[in-house]
């Protein structure tokens, strides 16, 4: 499968210097869905929180 070229730009996300690639693996013409809203509520709140830093970083890596 190497030899073939599967898994040329893979990025191992805790291989990266922010423990993220913000790799997008569906097809270019699909939008990114949001599946999940959490609250504010409790533990929620941090889970929040982290979507939207992982959303920064995604975006930071698509411009460069």
């Amino acid at each position: 499968m190497k030899d073939l070229g599967y898994g040329k730009d893979y990025q191992y996300d805790p291989d990266t210097a922010d423990g993220f690639s913000g790799d997008d693996y569906f097809p270019d013409d699909m939008d990114r869905e949001t599946y999940y809203q959490p609250t504010r509520n409790g533990y929620e709140a941090q889970i929040s929180e982290h979507l939207r830093h992982w959303a920064t970083l995604r975006t930071r890596r698509q411009r460069g």
